[in-house]
């Protein structure tokens, strides 16, 4: 993604063309239905508002049936025009990549959560005739699930971090490149400094801050090897990581993130009082909003190519 603005100021041609030149044709109109990428995904869009910026078109898109919170600025790139064609290619890349109906993800879904559920609860009893104690245990099951979503903590990831986790996907899966290793700053040095930062500001809250950061650190290093790594990063996780090593101390704020996408998935498997959920959600957004202050310094602008050996391994991976 590029740089988005919430605001959605400067419609129409107002934008920055102070290069003088005239801009290239407009591709999209405002109002015109779109299939846009957001990460692995195409999805049904509409474009709101266009704009030059530095002589290129911005358009300014909503996610149809997602919370305007997701609406950004995209690049032409970031298009495709809403043609039978294209519409298969979205069906296809789906079915390739195999579709994520699960909102604990953290990453737009082409169904909402509710819909997905009774989607799963309507193939159920379409797929026998069902006794009525069948029917019980599905409608239990259905509740159970149903309690579970409600538990799950929400995190809100500041936007321009979204747009991170985005290019941070598009640097690995699509231009085959990776972190290099060890990171500095690393997840420990990271949380040490936010600990330092909340001390400054209020000495009482160490302990209690200094807990949560504790648990961050324990998720991060478990959580790496099982569910943060890209396939083509898992190769270079076995020759960097030790087994006497921590993640924490060799990779940094760009895998770091990714753990505040399924941290609310790990949460709710946790027996935690809903006032202390409260507390440790309020926690965990201001931490965001840290890396976020600090994003220039914490994040890599670009990542490595993959060395030979790996490209080998990486490709012998893909094919498993």
């Amino acid at each position: 993604m590029g740089n988005s603005s919430k605001d959605g100021s400067g419609g129409g041609s107002g934008g920055d063309n102070s290069s003088g030149r005239d801009p290239p044709t407009r591709t999209f109109s405002e109002g015109e239905k779109v299939l846009a990428y957001h990460g692995p995904r195409i999805y049904e869009a509409k474009v709101q508002k266009t704009e030059v910026r530095k002589n290129e078109w911005r358009y300014f898109v909503h996610y149809l049936g997602w919370n305007k919170n997701w609406d950004e600025w995209v690049g032409a790139d970031r298009l495709l025009k809403y043609t039978e064609e294209n519409i298969m290619k979205q069906q296809a890349l789906e079915k390739k990549q195999g579709i994520d109906r699960n909102p604990k993800s953290g990453r737009l879904t082409q169904h909402k959560p509710k819909i997905s559920a009774d989607a799963k609860v309507d193939k159920e009893d379409l797929k026998s005739i069902a006794t009525k104690g069948k029917k019980r245990k599905n409608d239990a099951v259905t509740e159970k699930d149903n309690v579970v979503a409600e538990k799950l903590v929400k995190i809100q990831i500041p936007s321009t971090l979204k747009k991170q986790l985005v290019d941070d996907w598009e640097f690995i899966t699509q231009r085959d490149k990776l972190v290099k290793l060890p990171r500095s700053p690393t997840v420990d040095d990271i949380l040490t400094s936010y600990l330092e930062h909340k001390s400054k500001k209020d000495a009482t809250v160490t302990d209690s801050v200094g807990e949560v950061l504790k648990g961050l650190r324990c998720y991060f290093d478990k959580a790496l090897p099982a569910m943060l790594l890209y396939r083509k990063e898992r190769q270079q996780y076995k020759e960097a990581v030790a087994a006497t090593v921590s993640p924490s101390t060799i990779y940094g704020a760009e895998h770091l993130l990714r753990l505040f996408v399924k941290l609310p998935e790990l949460l709710v498997q946790v027996n935690i009082e809903e006032e202390t959920l409260t507390r440790l959600q309020q926690k965990l957004v201001d931490f965001l909003k840290f890396l976020q202050k600090n994003q220039s310094t914490f994040f890599l602008s670009a990542y490595e190519g993959f060395k030979a050996s790996e490209g080998k391994g990486k490709r012998k991976e893909d094919r498993d």
